[in-house]
């Protein structure tokens, strides 16, 4: 919260936020957006606008009107447009531009912090430039920019604009006219880039002997910051971005949030400014070791919360880095009682254990999966601390930081940060929830626990708005629990145990044997030099390797490496404000019945009875591009989605992202999950099918088999089908167990059945002994496992088959197809029994045998009486475009679908 605060910009609507992740912003006009519609006084709305390299934004003057933001990728044309003229002698001139997209943001409409709202279809767009002779300058700014927007691959995207931005700041300097003083000399110059949350702002530093400057090359948003080397009271080196590049300098000797946080583009550059600005400090090196704040510390001049502060900050922890944010431990395990006794030890967590293994029970769990892991092995899942948990407790005081990591949008309402008891309880409980706490729980602004802005962070599953945060009895209100944490932080027992802590997160149990004893052993990817990305020469894996890391968080620099000294304390008297706990043991949870569905047929049946009155759960944009494949693990913990950005994610209801894996540059057409949970397997446009293994975070093993992009699998009884635009469908043997116990796997190719055109989807039947194929060019197929010759084959659609499916019985198969048909073909006989006429063309659908629920090309969301060949339902733009895919789980209980808008929603029949 400390950069939210740090400097109030509260009455300015443009910020670096409203970018893309890694998107830069070059410059700013003075600008006109014109329009034809309304009386003529609103067809001109004065403005500023932004070019940036992944978009252009138009901010109004008047705060009423919303901010306008066009992606380039969008873009289908940008030009100059010549302003026209009655007068033959007088030559026209480039006045306008004229841009036509395909979506547009609407952003802080009436001036309120809100979810993005978008336009999507095709529109054009007019500007005009205050200073036309500029229009053309502009204009071929914009077209480089949307040249690189344009290119396949996204390291080469990353290049080409990383080439802009180096050429614009080559072309300027540092404006010495900025200097505070005529007689400032100065000693260095380079080209370096500012950073603050989510977002960096490349422009130019220079030092003189007096102080140090930034000068944003957007002007943005000081045309100038300076600050006197003599304010400086503590610098230090930052890794950014996995490398040493970053240095950040701080004015005061305790506050959270620096005066200047500066990423490098080289080492060299950082350390030599970092040295120069070291010879102001009197006794700099001394003062800022770990050692000399451990030794202040355990005499009793600082408290626990400053030292802490000191020891983040010495491991690369910053507010202005959400991969690196301070972490604090939780230190009361007590939520429930109306009063809090801090003189109970009962009261507290175990500060020698990380949070993992506070559950005996889960502890167990992550023990036996972690024995059978091969090396480099890792306990846990998901860190401690990530971009995603910082906002989780922030979002209320840091609305626009949250919509920036989310792509416009606020987390689902029952995944927010309702209750500190619930999230407690998750992260004793949570299968993938190990999260810390952060600074502001132990500071003394409370805002971050109100809904002060008035924001709609939405409504729960009760129908309850989330407003506040719900505190523990014990609390009378938020300054009141702010209070009794920071008590508890500073008493008798934590003073005693925070040691502990501090050699987990810290210190020797943070690595090796130790840390494998303490079962605090995190993803390899998450330690300091776990992955050298200098070393990966191709960019786009380099790229991805960075966003999983930085997504996924990052394990503090390790400070200390022999056990940390307690601290030296007087016994403390009277500290608790409070009387004791009624009883000093709590009653352990008791387990959720809701875990145990009912699988019988009867529950199927109501299941799809309801299937009209299908709600909303979730939505998740995860992807960059189309959704292809969802699965879910049995215990519906984690859900996987496979996309053409040829990534596989993994996301939790209650966590949401966890992964992202990419296996090759090219799409991924689908996903399946292998029975034991452990292993999903996923279908690739580059003609292999992959299996990741969850338990080891890595890809386990790869079946090269088609000539072909492979289009869809299926597996069943240690087979594993595969559809292939190669026109074969293939059947492996694939022992499940085999692979996921890392076992050398053997595809032995156990059948081939030949086609006349490219597979686009199989299905089996319930009981594994049919298999129905359909391909590009519309025709049906049924085939008898035993024998690669077709028992029926029909042309049941005229254009492509997008999916087949076996009844529940397996007496007839349904196919939706490219010329909006649904189509029943009779298993035994091969006849085509009914064809339904959609409105519009459907891509995916899951039945029953009777009843369908299918997605279609508008995004709607259809439930079919196929009896009546009727729509009972329909929930219209569910997806904003084509719904792709579609997953329903055993019961019926639990739809999941996937779009070409990326998003991935969950949806529930209500009884």
């Amino acid at each position: 919260m400390a950069f939210v605060t740090k400097k109030d910009r509260s009455k300015e609507r443009f910020s670096l936020l409203l970018l893309d992740l890694e998107e830069h912003y070059f410059e700013q006009h003075t600008a006109y957006n014109l329009t034809n519609r309304g009386p003529e006084a609103n067809r001109r709305t004065s403005g500023s606008l932004k070019i940036c390299s992944k978009s252009v934004i138009f901010e109004p003057d008047d705060a009423v009107k919303p901010i306008l933001k066009i992606p380039l990728k969008d873009c289908k044309g940008i030009a100059a447009v010549e302003e026209t003229t009655h007068n033959p002698f007088i030559e026209s001139k480039p006045a306008c531009i004229l841009i036509e997209t395909k979506q547009t943001y609407l952003i802080k409409e009436e001036n309120v912090v809100a979810p993005y709202k978008y336009e999507r279809g095709e529109k054009k767009v007019t500007f005009q430039l205050e200073v036309h002779e500029k229009t053309e300058d502009v204009v071929q700014m914009l077209l480089q920019l949307h040249r690189a927007s344009c290119l396949d691959k996204q390291g080469d995207q990353t290049a080409m604009v990383a080439a802009i931005l180096q050429s614009r700041l080559a072309r300027t300097c540092f404006d010495k006219n900025s200097f505070q003083h005529v007689t400032e000399t100065p000693h260095m110059e380079c080209v370096a880039e500012m950073v603050s949350p989510l977002v960096t702002n490349a422009g130019h530093v220079c030092i003189t002997d007096c102080n140090l400057y930034f000068q944003p090359m957007n002007g943005y948003p000081d045309s100038v910051v300076q600050i006197g080397l003599h304010s400086v009271r503590r610098i230090y080196k930052r890794r950014h971005g996995l490398r040493p590049l970053g240095l950040e300098v701080f004015c005061t000797e305790n506050d959270l949030c620096s005066d200047i946080y500066l990423k490098f583009y080289s080492t060299k550059e950082r350390d030599e400014l970092y040295y120069y600005i070291a010879t102001f400090l009197e006794n700099h090196i001394v003062e800022c070791t770990a050692e000399s704040y451990m030794l202040q510390w355990q005499r009793g001049h600082i408290s626990n919360y400053q030292y802490l502060l000191h020891l983040n900050n010495l491991a690369d922890r910053s507010v202005n880095d959400l991969s690196q944010y301070p972490v604090f431990p939780w230190v009361i395990s007590d939520y429930s009682s109306t009063q809090l006794d801090l003189l109970n030890p009962a009261s507290f967590r175990d500060l020698s254990k990380p949070i993992g293994a506070l559950s005996t029970e889960r502890l167990e769990r992550l023990l036996e999966r972690y024995r059978d892991m091969p090396e480099p092995r890792f306990m846990y899942g998901s860190h401690y601390s990530s971009p995603g948990y910082v906002l989780f407790y922030l979002v209320r005081v840091a609305p626009e930081h949250m919509l920036c990591l989310q792509n416009g949008r606020f987390d689902h309402a029952d995944r927010m940060f309702n209750s500190v008891g619930e999230t407690w309880k998750n992260c004793l409980e949570g299968g993938t929830d190990f999260k810390e706490l952060i600074p502001e729980f132990y500071g003394s602004d409370s805002s971050f626990l109100r809904n002060l802005l008035g924001l709609n962070l939405g409504r729960r599953q009760g129908g309850s708005r989330v407003e506040n945060v719900e505190l523990p009895p014990w609390a009378s209100d938020q300054d009141d629990f702010l209070e009794k944490m920071r008590l508890a932080l500073e008493s008798q027992y934590v003073s005693e145990h925070l040691h502990e802590w501090i050699d987990l997160i810290f210190g020797y149990k943070q690595r090796g044997s130790e840390a494998v004893a303490a079962h605090n052993v995190f993803h390899p990817l998450t330690y300091e030099g776990g992955v050298d990305c200098d070393s990966i020469e191709d960019p786009d894996q380099k790229i991805a390797m960075l966003t999983q890391i930085l997504e996924f968080g990052q394990t503090p620099r390790q400070l200390f490496v022999t056990p940390h000294p307690q601290r030296i304390t007087p016994r403390f008297h009277n500290l608790s404000a409070t009387p004791s706990l009624s009883s000093s043991e709590l009653s352990p949870a008791s387990p959720s019945l809701e875990s145990f569905e009912d699988l019988t047929e009867e529950s199927k049946k109501m299941a799809w009875s309801n299937m009209n009155k299908l709600a909303l759960q979730s939505c998740h944009k995860l992807h960059k591009e189309a959704v292809t494949g969802i699965t879910m693990t049995l215990s519906g913990d984690s859900i996987f989605s496979t996309s053409q950005d040829s990534t596989l994610k993994m996301f939790s209801k209650e966590n949401g992202l966890q992964r992202s894996v990419s296996f090759s540059n090219m799409a991924l057409s689908s996903c399946l999950m292998l029975p034991d949970d452990k292993i999903v397997v996923c279908s690739s446009w580059d003609n292999n099918v992959y299996f990741y293994s969850i338990a080891y975070g890595r890809r386990q093993d790869t079946l090269m088999g088609h000539d072909d992009a492979v289009s869809d699998i299926c597996w069943r009884d240690d087979k594993l089908y595969t559809a292939s635009w190669d026109s074969t469908v293939k059947i492996w043997k694939c022992v499940a167990d085999d692979i996921s116990n890392n076992k050398r796997t053997k595809f032995d190719l156990l059948a081939e059945f030949e086609h006349e055109a490219g597979v686009n989807t199989l299905d089996l039947s319930l009981a594994g002994t049919l298999l129905a194929t359909g391909t590009k060019e519309g025709t049906l197929t049924l085939w008898d496992i035993a024998n690669p010759l077709p028992l029926n084959q029909l042309t049941c659609h005229s254009g492509k088959i997008h999916q087949v499916a076996f009844s529940p019985d397996s007496r007839h198969v349904l196919s939706v197809g490219e010329d909006s048909c649904l189509t029943v073909t009779d298993v035994q006989t091969g006849m085509l029994i009914a064809t339904v006429h959609a409105e519009l063309e459907q891509r995916c659908f899951c039945w029953d045998g009777n009843t369908v629920l299918s997605g279609g090309m508008s995004g709607d969301l259809s439930v079919w009486d196929l009896l009546s060949s009727k729509v009972i339902h329909k929930i219209p733009a569910a997806h904003s475009g084509a719904v792709t895919c579609m997953w329903m789980n055993e019961q019926c209980s639990s739809i999941i679908t996937g779009g070409v808008d990326k998003q991935i929603i969950l949806w529930k029949p209500e009884y």
